[in-house]
Parts: structure tokens; C-alpha cells; sequence
């Protein structure tokens, strides 16, 4: 029976979808609201039929829903009539090519058989979920493919392991990667949507909070468009880290709900799961072997989220790892005897694993939650990346071989517990020797540092981790001795003050004794405190060579040495010193990360030679063949082909290719252009454009408005004091004070319309960084409503900052600012995006900076202050009183202090910058000392700004200037020189 299917519109119009045939069942009805702009719905019938072609293609890919091919194993001929099917299957959905039509039928579909809303509306949520889900129909089938030619050739595979994947919204970046973006915006048209409202019905997925997590994401984009095996792994944390919001007070921090609605892009996978120790002790075993026994055991559950490429058939696969209890570790026989809290306590252990992102870890239980968060990560993906090199060696597997399989990443030091876990599988599970398993590890691990910030190479401490794996600290101790025995060997106990610096400087177990083999090679003669030894040494110069006495030649000798009159023991005793507390035993996870792998790389040039100069310089020295530069990269695709259309027309036009997307040497042809008026006209409307969109943005978000004739001055990314929001802040602050100084006349003069924008999120615990936020937000409320300042200046602190908000903000940023204390920032991500948008940058020279510097031209950039070879010169000088702070500052600082942005007390904040020594003080990140070569530099971006062709100029050559930050040339570089790793094209 065939039909003919009418649906009626909030436009009114009618649209009459074509006769389908459908097997089986005549007809699929569905009672669904369509809602107009006006917020009006109407209830319309719908009599839907759909082609059996379409269908057919959804049903399919549910019975492929994982990675490996399902086989019969009945029969002979069962496995051929399966294979065959499955062949006859793989033909006809490859040969499915999406066009409106069968979008708006898959749409449909997805709406009666795979909702996560109720039926008797179909409003613009639900619109997101089934097209969302129509979108991962089409992934799943590249998806499988991947992995099935990965498994069938056996090629070596990088995992990149991260505690972050900040992903952002996924729907528009996978249609633009698979070319569908049209058919997709025409079908959601037909169905009375526009694409750009159903995609913002996407939460930002919750799982970073950074450049750090940013960065990981961008890398699966690149790995997939460039055809290499990969694969990455992650936690699915439930709430993120938090969304932010504004208020009176400042930041205030609410549980993320990005799973509230459910998450249409992942595919739990039940069968995959693995066990997971905490607690219990160590026994060995008749056999010889050591055994984790005992402790608290859950289980880590994949939950698979697949990431396209760009024009290419490769689908990578990012797995989370959940955590959950099992069923009989819920105490039924506490739940009904009211003990519900008892009943459920371990079911409540295993899933706060996953709660949140960094829980805060000022407790101790906020320690082990961190502790167990990272092997979780480790444990669950090795066991994942194990199970599956043994089952495609099948019967010739050969352990030699696996750094020939495996390629492991450590995005930072957080997943370091890779090294342990995989030596105790190694050894302690497949009963391979130290040795054996020592070198395999090192073979296979690798690590990126991300940091020279002393708070974020981890230490943990060695108490907790000796409770909470015990088995681990076994290994790490062994692997420390291993250490301990290289560093004697190479420096030898003749030069003992040379051999301690060394062991205190390279060892990872830190306050630790020496491993008893080398427990006398540093013997020195120390002076000590105690009063026995004083007096024994004493009565050993009066010539008493057994050192015995009675206590009144005793207290004769101690007064004759002191210059003072005969005492009592009890005297001396009293004069004598506090004992210093023992410091703590920490487990240096950086060390252990430099020690348990085999290339160590830095993300940006002048970083990674700082991380050779001074961070693990003692490493380098040992191991110089271990340290490499791997320049930090982000996605075009991403950041300049999807968040700027408008731009991306431009570029293509005046290139004449679209292939700058995939190969972005050829943006430099930009600069040919750079003086040409028409491309200069294009590209300022092109950014006037997206300042208009942001301008309705903030008035949504905050209630102010903006100008987009102003310039648009961004600075976004976490707050810390080391990125100097502060700095900022403190610069628009006596740009304010200026303004109210002068005449109406005056100030128009001498001032360029500024908008002012800030995002980024201060960490919960993180006291300083909070009062940045309230600060920033406190000046933004008195500027704001001034009327004598009007137009000419803006400040808006734009609140939950993310990568959605990013994609909205740089197309239309005209000047971003990269302003951290030099030597501090180890690349930077958000500096890239700004510069392949055409955005001019204020900076100094760190991380990236210094590249995109050398790349778009000295002339082209805005440089101020320090340099990072000065900076601990001048850390000196201020401890040393000899610092003397420009006029200016004092200025604002009394300007503040005044009350004029609030009630608020911001002597604590204030007094960060003051003082010379002390914690909290003497003005660390040298924010006073860059306050006058910051504002000079900022006069610069005035003059600049008002010559707009000038400034237009500058804005194309950075465009053309940013080849060199593309992810895909950092992926080839890693892919080459740690991982070795191939491009697989499929066929």
C-alpha cells in the first residue's frame, strides 16, 4: 500500500513528500507539534511512509554497532551465509548517498523509533536528537569500515590517552566533514527547522576544561582526516567541571548538564568492561609471582563516540570510560533494613569516579578521587589496547612485537600511571620478566609535557598511592632503584655534593631514603643538633678518649665551649631548636614519566627549550635523544572552514581552491593579495558580520549592548595569574580613568572604541583567580552604565566560556590578547584560532607566540615586556627591595582602592602586587613591571587601528601567516618521529 504523506509547516506552506513503499507494514503514524519562531505550535497527524531502502539503511546499521564482525560459528555454511550478507549489506550502505529527501525520511525514522522525547510534540529539541542520530547512522558505517581494515591489515595503532576532550558541539563540524552541511540545512528546512537553531540545541560535551583538552580533540580530527590509525581514550565525566555563572559575588559554579538530555553521538558498549582495583595487598604467590589481592574492585565501561574526518572515509574512535559497581555490590539485605545510604555506598564509590572533571583536592578524599580518576584512565585503556593486540595475534602472539602494534600517548602527566599498570599486566598477568617488561614500556609510552608551572607537574603522595595500589608502588620503588643505579653509574660517588644534587633533582620518589644497596655512598659528617653528640664531641677535646664522663666535667666542658657560665643539661636542652617536621614522601609523576618512556616533547619551540634548559635539564643531559619539539596545531576545519563561513569564501575565492582546508601552505597565497582594495573591502565586511553576531550574542547572554563599529579586544582562556587577566584588567582600567579625566571632545580624540571581552573559567578552589572574575565583572558594571564613556568603551566578561562561545567570538575578534608572564605559558591554542581568523595579536614572547610572531611578521604583531630569560633576574631584583614601580600603576592601584568599581574589598587582590617576598605577594608574574611597556604597546594598537587599511592589511597577513598551526602538520610530525605510525587510507 502506498501513501502520500502531507506535513504542514509553521511557514504554512505545504510540502508533499513522495509516494515510498515499505514492507511489511503499510504505514507509520505519529501524532507530532511543529513549532513556528513565535513560540505557536500546532498539533498536525502525520500518515509517514518511508523507502525500504532508507529504512533498511538504519536497521543495518544497528546490527552493526561494533567494531568487530559478529560471525556465526553453527556452521560452515551458516559463517558464509552471514559473511555474505554482511558483504551484500556493506555494498548497499556504501553505496547510500544522502540527499534531502532521504534525510528528512532518516529524520522521521529516528523521531518514532529511536526517541529520547515523548512523541506528541516534534519541537526543536527533538529535531536536534533524531538528526543528530541520523548523522552518527552515517559515521557508524565509515566506523566500522575503519576498524575493520585496521584489524584486517594489522597495522601499528596510536592511543592518545587525556584526562580532557573538549570537544564542542559536534553535529556542524561532523555534516561539514562528511560534505553534508546542504542536503542537512535543506531537509531541516522542509521539516520547518533551520539548521544553525537545531545545531545550537547541542550542549557542549563536558569533558575539558582547556587548551589542554582542546588540543586532544584536535588531534583526533587531524588523525582522522589524515588517514592514521588511531584511537582515543577518555573519562565520561558525568558533570564536566562546571558551568559558570555570573553573579553579584562573582563566579559561581553549578553541576554541567550535558547528559541531562541524553548524549545522541555515543554508543555504550555493554560487553566492553573491565575490572578495576583500589586498596587490597600484595601477596606472593607459590608461584613466584605477585598478586593484587583483596580492595575495592569496579568496572570501567566503554562508552564509544565516533569522530569523522574531513573528505575521507576514516572515522576515529574517542572511548570514555564510565564507572559502575556490580549488581551484587548493592547490599539488599541494608536497603531493607532502612541502612539505604549503607545499601548503596559502593555503588556511590564506583560512579563519583566519573561525577566530575579535577575534583578539588584540599581534602584528602579529594586526593583519592583525583588518584582514582587517573587509573581508571590507565588501567582500562591499557587492558582495552592489550585485549586487542592479543586477539589480532591470535596464535602467534609474540610480546616483542607489541611496541611494533602500539603507539601510547600521555597527554600530560595524568595518565603517568601507564608506566606501572603496564609492567604489573606485563609481569604480574602475562608472566613476562622485568627486564622484558621494561623494555617493552619504554618502547611503547611516550609523553608530552604541557606545563613548567611547579603545581602541575603532579606529585603525589606516596602514602596514598601505597594504600590506594599498592602494587604499583612496588613497581614505581623498583623503577626509582633502577634510576638511582643509572645516575651512580654516570656520575660516580667521587664527587658526593655533585651526586646528591643529582639523585634529589632526578629521583621520582622524593623524601625518600636511598634504596638500601646504596645506602652509605653518600655518608658525610654532618654537625649534629643533638646535645649527646655536642657533649661527646666536647669531651673528645678535652682528651677523653672514650667519651665517658660524669655529668659535672659534662657540664664544665659545655660551659668552657659556650663562653658561658657552668649550666644544667636541662638548660641547653631548652635553648634548643624546634625539630623540623619530616617533609612529606611525594611520587614525582613527571620523573617517572621522562624515566618510563621514550620521547619527551615540549609543545611549543621556546617551551620545549626551556624543558631541556631548566624543567628536566638533569634528563637531558642523561638522555638528550629523548627531548623533542612538537609545535602545538588546531583544526581549520573547525576554526576557520565552519565557525567562519564568511571568511572561508574569501580565502577560496581569492585562492581559488578550497584545498587550503586540507593543506594550509596554501594560505600564505593570501599575501599576494594582502593591498588588493576589493579583498580588503570583503574581509572588513566579512568581520563586520561576525561583530554583529556577537554584539546580539552578549546582549543574550549579559543585557549589554555593543557596538560593532567598535574594535573588538578579546582575551579568552582559563583564569589564572600567570595568563595576566589582571594585567588586562588593569590596563582598561586606567584607559577608563583617562577617559573620565578628559572632555567628551577630548576622549574621542584620543581613544579608538574598544569592546572589551573576557571568558574563561577561575578553577573552584582556586581564591585569587576568583577575585580576577569579580573584579573584571565589577569594572564592567561602572564602565557599562557611564554615559559619559558611551560606546568608547566596553567591558564584558562573557560567562561559562567554551568552545562553542569560542567559535562565535574569534571570527569577530580584531585584537586578542596573549599576555602571560614569558617562560610560563607552554604554547597556547586559543593564539593559533585568532591568527587563522585574521586577528592581530598583543603578546610577549611566550609559548607559540614567539612562532606566530616569526610566521606573520614582526610588523604584523604586537609585542610588549619581559623576555623569559629575564624573568628570574627580576624576580631577584624585586625580592631584593630594588624594584620601583611606574607612576602609573600606583596610579590605578589608588584609582581601585578608591571604591570606585564597588564596596567590594580588593586589598588582597591588590596586594598580590605588592610587598617583596611572602606568599600571595611580591608580585610573582611581574604584572607591574610589563604594566608600562603594556600600555605603550597598546597606544600602538591605536594608531594601528585607525588606519583601517593598514590594520586590514595586517589582518589578511595574519591569515596568510598561520599555515604553520594547523594540527595536521603537528599529527604528521608525531605520527613520523615518536609513533610510527602510517596513514591507511581506505579503499
Amino acid at each position: 500500500m502506498a501513501s502520500t504523506a502531507t506535513m504542514r509547516f509553521p511557514t504554512n506552506s505545504t510540502v508533499t513528500a513522495g509516494t515510498e513503499s515499505f514492507p511489511r507494514r503499510n504505514s507509520i503514524s505519529g501524532f507530532i507539534s511543529s513549532r513556528s519562531s513565535s513560540s505557536h505550535s500546532k498539533s498536525i497527524f502525520l500518515r509517514r511512509t518511508f523507502n525500504y531502502r532508507s529504512v533498511n539503511h538504519n536497521l543495518n546499521l544497528r546490527r552493526r554497532n561494533s567494531f568487530s564482525v559478529v560471525k556465526c560459528v553453527s556452521g560452515k555454511q551458516k559463517v558464509k551465509d552471514n559473511e555474505l550478507q554482511q558483504q551484500e549489506a556493506t555494498t548497499s550502505l556504501s553505496s547510500f548517498a544522502p540527499d534531502a529527501t532521504s534525510i528528512v525520511s532518516s529524520i522521521k525514522y529516528h523521531a518514532e523509533f529511536t526517541p529520547l522525547f515523548s512523541p506528541e510534540k516534534f519541537e526543536i529539541p527533538q529535531a536536534y536528537i533524531a538528526t543528530a542520530q541520523t548523522v552518527r547512522d552515517a559515521l557508524i558505517i565509515n566506523w566500522n569500515a575503519t576498524y575493520e581494515y585496521y584489524e584486517k591489515l594489522n597495522v601499528k595503532q596510536a592511543y592518545y590517552l587525556s584526562m580532557e576532550f573538549l570537544q564542542g558541539r559536534a553535529l556542524l563540524n561532523a555534516i561539514g566533514n562528511l560534505e553534508l552541511t546542504g542536503p542537512y540545512a535543506e531537509a531541516l528546512s522542509q521539516l520547518g527547522y533551520k539548521l544553525e537553531n537545531v545545531a545550537h540545541q547541542e550542549p557542549d560535551a563536558a569533558l575539558g576544561n582547556g587548551g589542554l583538552g582542546r588540543l586532544a580533540s584536535c588531534f583526533l580530527d587531524s588523525l582522522a582526516t589524515l588517514n592514521y590509525p588511531a584511537w582515543g581514550y577518555g573519562l565520561r565525566y558525568k558533570y564536566g567541571l562546571f558551568k559558570q555563572r555570573i553573579t553579584k559575588d562573582g563566579q559561581e559554579e553549578v553541576a554541567e548538564d550535558w547528559l541531562e538530555m541524553g548524549n545522541p553521538w555515543e554508543i555504550i558498549r555493554n560487553d566492553v568492561s573491565y575490572p578495576i582495583r583500589f586498596y587490597g595487598k600484595v601477596v606472593s604467590g607459590s608461584d613466584g609471582k605477585k598478586h593484587w589481592v583483596g580492595g575495592e574492585d569496579i568496572k570501567a565501561v566503554a562508552h564509544d563516540v565516533p569522530i569523522p574526518g574531513y573528505k575521507t572515509k576514516s572515522t576515529v574512535n574517542l572511548r570514555l570510560w564510565s564507572t559502575k559497581a556490580a549488581s551484587e555490590d548493592f547490599d539488599l539485605s541494608a536497603f531493607n533494613s532502612g541502612r539505604h545510604t549503607e545499601a548503596s555506598e559502593a555503588l556511590a564509590n564506583a560512579e563519583k569516579i566519573c561525577y566530575i572533571l579535577y575534583p578539588g583536592d584540599e581534602s584528602i578524599e579529594g586526593k583519592t578521587l583525583r588518584l582514582k580518576q587517573q587509573y581508571t584512565l590507565c588501567s582500562a585503556s591499557l587492558q582495552d589496547i592489550i585485549a586487542r593486540f592479543e586477539t589480532r595475534s591470535g596464535a602467534s602472539l609474540n610480546w616483542e612485537e607489541f611496541p611494533e602494534k602500539v603507539a601510547v600517548q600521555m597527554n600530560d602527566t595524568h595518565p603517568t600511571l601507564c608506566i606501572p599498570e603496564l609492567m604489573r599486566i606485563l609481569i604480574d598477568i602475562k608472566g613476562l620478566s622485568w627486564k622484558d617488561a621494561w623494555n617493552i614500556t619504554q618502547r611503547t609510552v611516550a609523553y608530552t609535557n604541557h606545563t613548567v608551572l611547579p603545581e602541575a607537574l603532579e606529585k603525589w603522595s606516596l602514602d596514598l598511592m601505597e594504600k590506594l595500589l599498592p602494587r604499583h608502588v612496588e613497581i614505581i620503588e623498583l623503577i626509582d632503584e633502577e634510576l638511582v643505579r643509572t645516575i651512580v653509574a654516570e656520575y660516580g660517588t667521587a664527587d658526593s655534593d655533585l651526586l646528591e644534587k643529582k639523585l634529589k633533582e632526578m629521583r621520582i620518589l622524593e623524601n625518600v631514603e636511598l634504596p638500601a644497596e646504596f645506602a652509605d655512598i653518600l655518608v658525610k659528617s654532618k654537625e649534629s643538633v643533638d646535645i649527646s653528640s655536642e657533649v661527646l664531641q666536647v669531651s673528645k677535646d678535652e682528651g677523653e678518649e672514650d667519651g665517658n664522663g660524669n655529668d659535672d666535667e659534662v657540664e664544665e666542658a659545655v660551659a668552657e665551649k659556650d663562653g658561658t657560665e657552668k649550666s644544667s643539661i636541662e638548660d641547653k636542652i631548652e635553648e634548643l631548636p624546634e625539630p623540623v617536621p619530616e617533609p612529606p614522601k611525594l611520587v614525582r609523576m613527571a620523573n617517572l614519566s621522562v624515566v618510563g618512556g621514550h620521547v619527551v616533547n615540549g609543545v611549543a619551540e621556546i617551551h620545549s627549550e626551556i624543558v631541556k634548559d631548566d624543567v628536566f635539564n638533569a634528563f637531558y643531559k642523561l638522555w638528550p635523544e629523548k627531548f623533542q619539539n612538537k609545535t602545538n596545531g588546531v583544526t581549520p576545519r573547525r576554526w576557520i572552514r565552519f565557525c567562519n563561513p564568511d571568511l572561508s569564501k574569501i580565502i577560496t575565492q581569492w585562492i581559488g581552491t578550497e584545498d587550503w582546508v586540507l593543506n594550509t601552505e596554501k594560505l600564505a597565497e593570501l599575501r599576494k593579495f594582502a593591498d588588493n582594495e576589493d579583498l580588503q573591502k570583503q574581509w572588513r565586511e566579512a568581520k563586520r558580520n561576525n561583530k554583529v553576531k556577537v554584539a546580539a550574542f552578549i546582549k543574550e547572554r549579559t543585557g549589554y549592548s555593543v557596538s560593532p563599529d567598535a574594535m573588538y579586544d578579546i582575551q579568552v582562556k582559563r583564569i589564572h595569574e600567570y595568563k595576566r587577566q589582571l594585567l588586562n584588567i588593569f590596563g582598561i582600567v586606567y584607559r577608563y580613568k583617562k577617559m573620565k579625566e578628559m572632555s567628551a571632545a577630548e576622549r574621542k580624540e584620543s581613544f579608538v572604541p574598544r569592546v572589551c571581552i573576557f571568558g574563561g573559567k577561575a578553577f573552584a578552589t582556586y581564591v585569587q583567580a576568583k577575585r580576577i572574575v569579580k573584579f573584571i565583572t565589577d569594572v564592567g558594571a561602572t564602565v557599562n552604565h557611564d554615559p559619559e564613556i558611551g560606546d568608547l568603551l566596553k567591558v564584558i566578561f562573557v560567562p561559562d566560556y567554551n568552545v562553542s562561545v569560542a567559535e562565535i567570538l574569534i571570527p569577530a575578534s580584531e585584537l586578542s590578547q596573549h599576555i602571560s608572564t614569558a617562560g610560563m605559558e607552554a604554547s597556547g591554542t586559543s593564539n593559533m584560532k585568532f591568527a587563522m581568523n585574521g586577528c592581530l595579536q598583543i603578546g610577549t614572547l611566550d609559548g607559540a607566540n614567539v612562532e606566530i610572531r616569526e610566521e606573520v611578521g614582526e610588523d604584523n604583531f604586537f609585542l610588549f615586556g619581559a623576555k623569559a630569560h629575564e624573568i628570574a633576574g627580576l624576580r631577584k631584583e624585586r625580592a631584593e627591595g630594588k624594584f620601583v614601580p611606574d607612576p602609573r600603576f600606583e596610579e590605578v592601584k589608588k584609582f581601585v582602592r578608591s571604591g570606585v568599581f564597588g564596596p567590594y574589598n580588593y586589598d588582597e587582590l591588590i596586594g598580590s602586587l605588592e610587598g617583596n617576598e611572602g606568599f600571595g605577594r611580591a608580585d610573582y608574574f611581574l604584572v607591574a613591571k610589563d604594566f608600562p611597556s603594556y600600555l605603550e604597546c597598546q597606544e600602538e594598537v591605536d594608531e594601528a587601528y585607525r588606519d583601517q587599511k593598514k590594520w586590514t592589511k595586517m589582518s589578511i597577513l595574519n591569515t596568510a601567516g598561520s599555515s604553520k598551526f594547523s594540527s595536521d602538520r603537528t599529527i604528521h610530525e608525531y605520527a613520523r618521529e615518536i609513533w610510527n605510525i602510517e596513514p591507511v587510507k581506505l579503499p
